[in-house]
Formats: structure tokens, sequence, C-alpha cells
């Protein structure tokens, strides 16, 4: 196992805390609609080039009858980049040694009225510090209602800590999770924030409050959406969707390229593609 410092072993501590009540919360839902589906757990070690300890992480998956597919992944990785990928990282372009620890949720739902999700949040070290992630809604079947509920939350967290942050990272996100070959956003935005750097104790305070505020907002646009009937129509848009979805993840993702350039398991990497997905 990797040593970890103090603001290491902070980050860590907390990605791995919420990943158990996002779990704890996900499986409860299945419980309200008389399904038995739990998380299963595997953990995984990583190599590292150097022959130093890698870390590892643990992959969560659940298949049930609310979450037709959802990852929470938590991972604690370090060691020395390879070749030029190093360069390409915020502080290692001199020196390629790294530290990233986080927790990254993709949710890919059953019924086409509830919004598929993706949530991450890192913190990575390197000669800097910083945190990054966000969180956005990808809905089949957008609903007014549930894209403002999404984020005035995430707003609402964001204005207690700097009323910038919230239109500044609104913006990064619609530019980030756009697909330019389809010449569509991936869905109906969030926010999306990087190289958040300097006070390592405020920024972890935020990168906490955003966790708090999915961890809020999700679990309630599902409740109110799982109940709703559906139609054949309904599904082949909720199958045609996620196609879209998983061209993103495999072509621009940033997390995906990450994790098979550092050595990352593979299951993990890619536990955010839906289980069944169309393209006409």
């Amino acid at each position: 196992m990797i040593e970890l410092d103090d603001q290491q072993q902070a980050a860590r501590g907390w990605f791995e805390s919420l990943r158990d009540r996002i779990c704890a919360t996900f499986e409860s839902i299945e419980r309200e609609a008389g399904s038995n589906a739990a998380f299963e757990y595997i953990a995984w070690d990583r190599a590292d080039p150097s022959g130093e300890p890698g870390g590892g992480g643990v992959r969560g998956v659940m298949k049930g009858e609310v979450f037709e597919k959802v990852g929470v992944n938590v991972s604690t990785v370090g060691g020395t980049f390879e070749g030029e990928f190093g360069k390409t990282i915020h502080g290692a372009g001199e020196d390629p040694r790294f530290f990233a620890t986080g927790i990254s949720l993709v949710a890919h739902m059953a019924n086409p009225h509830v919004p598929a999700v993706h949530m991450n949040t890192r913190f990575l070290a390197t000669t800097r510090r910083w945190f990054g992630g966000g969180a956005d809604l990808n809905p089949p079947l957008p609903t007014p209602e549930d894209t403002e509920d999404f984020h005035a939350t995430l707003k609402a967290a964001c204005d207690a800590h700097d009323p910038e942050y919230y239109p500044r990272f609104k913006a990064w996100a619609d530019e980030y999770f756009y697909i330019p070959h389809r010449k569509v956003h991936r869905g109906v935005g969030g926010i999306f924030y990087d190289h958040l750097e300097g006070d390592f104790a405020a920024n972890l305070a935020f990168t906490r409050d955003i966790g708090e505020a999915f961890l809020d907002v999700y679990p309630r646009i599902v409740r109110r959406r799982m109940g709703m009937p559906f139609t054949d129509a309904d599904i082949a848009r909720r199958n045609a969707w996620r196609g879209r979805y998983a061209e993103f993840n495999l072509v621009y993702d940033r997390g995906t390229l990450f994790g098979l350039k550092t050595g990352g398991n593979i299951d993990a990497i890619l536990m955010s593609l839906p289980p069944v997905a169309t393209w006409d």
C-alpha cells in the first residue's frame, strides 16, 4: 500500500465515506421498489511501472429493478506516469510522480423517465495539489422540474463557497460534456471543475459539499420518477441516448483516459458503459 500524508488521507477518507452513504441510499431505493439488489464490491490492486506500490481501489456495482446498472468506484493510486502522458497532467511536466484518490459514479436507470447520472470528485498531487470533478444529469426524456432541481441544488452548494463558482463551473460542464461529432450535449449539464488548488481545507470543504449536494438531489429525482409508466418507444429513446453516452466516455472522457494510461482496473474504468445501448 502506498503511504499517505495527512491531506491525502483526509481526501481518501471522505471519498470512501461518501461511497458508503451513496451505496446505502441506492440500496434503500431498491428496497422501496421491492428489490433485494445490493452492491457487489471487488477490490483491485495496481502495479506501478516503477516497481513501487501502486495503490488500488474498490469497484462497486449493483444491478437492480430501479438501477439497471450503477457503479460506484473509489480508488487511491500513486507512482510514476509513463512516457509522454505525464506532460499532459497539471504539474507533472518536469516530475512524473503522482498521487490520485477519488470517487466515480455512473448510474443507468431501468425506467426511461429516471435520468442517468454521472458524478466524480477527486484529489490529485503532482508538483501541485488540486481537486476536480463535478456532476451532470443525463435524462433520455428531460423534464424541466428535474433539470431545475439538479442545477439549483448544485448552485446552492457552489454559492456557499464562491458566487462565481456556479456560473463558471456550469459553463465548463456545458463545454466539456459535449459530443462534437454528434453536435449535441451529453445531457442537461451540471458542473465541472478542475485544478482547484491553494487552500486545501477550503477546497476539500467545497468538494465535500458537492458530494452532499449530489446525495441530496439525485435520490429525490429517482424517487420522483421511478414509478412512472413508460412505453416501448421510451425504452428505444433511452437505449439510443445511452449510445451517445457511451460514445462520449470512450472518445472524450478524461477520466477514462487517465485510468487507462495509469494502469487502472479495466472493469472499474469501463463500468460507466451502459448494460444495453443501441445505434440506428
